[in-house]
């Protein structure tokens, strides 16, 4: 026997997976995850048995409620999950998944369109963070078609504009944990090596690629076959991670790793983004807003390499292995370190609705 649950599979960003409604959910959040690990698959490295696609940036979940707080009109808690284990981590952010919960919540009339553009404000549950998404509604629905491209998706989409209002600091202590805009650290089996520990909607740790002996312009595939690069990176992290206040992060799915290189192709700077331990093909939307914070900070890692344009509001384009992520800062003038606001472009789109069907014996507890 089998129960039906409810959800639309959808893409947001150069990320994918089922959205569910918070209401359609079990309050118990163990009953919860289990339902979740089931619905995916998880744990088991293909996911034959449910709907992850085998991959960190395929094994995303997205829980979208009403708000219950004054001026917001959606809630989102994104789960990611893992092919290879049974962990449902809750705690960081997904820029690229946060793009698809207004098309979530007009398809499935949690909310009404407000004219030929709609624009709703959605606080993230998983670490507070309140932002603006503007989506395109001609005729009263949402639309998916439109000239939008972003690097990492095959086809053209409509426009989705996500202004983060507040992401300093989303899971660490602020946007400097460490209190250094650069730090040395020693590691064994990997030396001594210079590092930016910052935090403005994703926990990172940046390093420049020459320092560990790479280039930064490695592809997906050298990158994840590099089993020493992967050993050294993990070192790091694991230490850096107790500098930046997050202790033991092991089972955790952050810090991300990311290395930089000088810009190739008319950037501001190259990119290589671990998450943590799989290279990603291109770059999270919030990792990419903290490492275009982190080019704007004088005397970060990226003092030399980021080609930058000076002025309160700087467009920083952020190269990737599979093109570039321009994200806009606004600066506060008065204070270099206080970003006043993220603003990008992502699209999105409906790819099924339907029903996951999952095991009654796990809506029940006796499996």
């Amino acid at each position: 026997m089998q129960t039906p649950l409810s959800t639309l599979f959808m893409r947001g960003g150069t990320s994918r997976g089922p959205f569910f409604k918070e209401s359609d959910l079990p309050a118990d959040i163990a009953l919860r995850d289990r339902i979740l690990l089931a619905v995916m698959g998880s744990p088991d490295p293909r996911q034959i048995d449910g709907l992850g696609g085998a991959h960190p940036l395929t094994s995303k979940v997205g829980i979208v409620g009403l708000g219950t707080t004054d001026g917001v009109d959606l809630t989102f808690l994104f789960a990611q999950l893992q092919p290879n284990n049974d962990s449902v981590d809750t705690t960081p952010n997904c820029g690229n998944m946060l793009a698809a919960v207004v098309p979530f919540a007009l398809e499935t009339g949690m909310v009404k369109a407000q004219g030929v553009t709609s624009t709703f404000r959605v606080l993230t549950l998983n670490t507070d963070m309140a932002c603006d998404i503007t989506v395109q509604t001609p005729n009263g629905q949402i639309s998916y078609e439109g000239d939008a491209r972003i690097d990492g998706v095959p086809s053209t989409s409509a426009p989705i504009t996500i202004n983060f209002l507040d992401t300093a600091g989303s899971v660490c202590s602020g946007l400097l944990p460490t209190g250094k805009v650069k730090d040395t650290v020693s590691v064994d089996g990997v030396g001594t090596i210079e590092v930016t520990c910052i935090d403005n909607g994703m926990p990172l740790i940046i390093m420049r690629a020459a320092d560990l002996g790479r280039t930064g312009y490695e592809s997906i595939v050298d990158m994840n076959a590099d089993a020493e690069l992967k050993i050294k990176l993990e070192a790091l992290r694991l230490h850096c991670s107790h500098l930046m206040g997050l202790g033991d992060v092991t089972k955790k799915n952050y810090p991300k790793m990311t290395l930089i290189a000088a810009p190739r192709d008319g950037g501001s700077l190259s990119t290589r983004s671990f998450i943590p331990h799989v290279c990603h093909d291109a770059i999270g939307v919030l990792a990419a807003v903290t490492v275009a914070t982190a080019c704007v900070l004088d005397g970060s890692v990226t003092e030399g390499i980021a080609q930058v344009n000076a002025g309160p509001s700087t467009l920083i384009s952020v190269e990737h292995p599979t093109g570039e992520f321009s994200v806009d800062l606004a600066i506060d003038p008065s204070n270099p370190q206080n970003i006043e606001r993220a603003a990008l472009l992502r699209t999105a789109r409906l790819i099924m609705r339907g029903e996951a069907m999952v095991s009654r014996a796990i809506w029940d507890g006796s499996l």
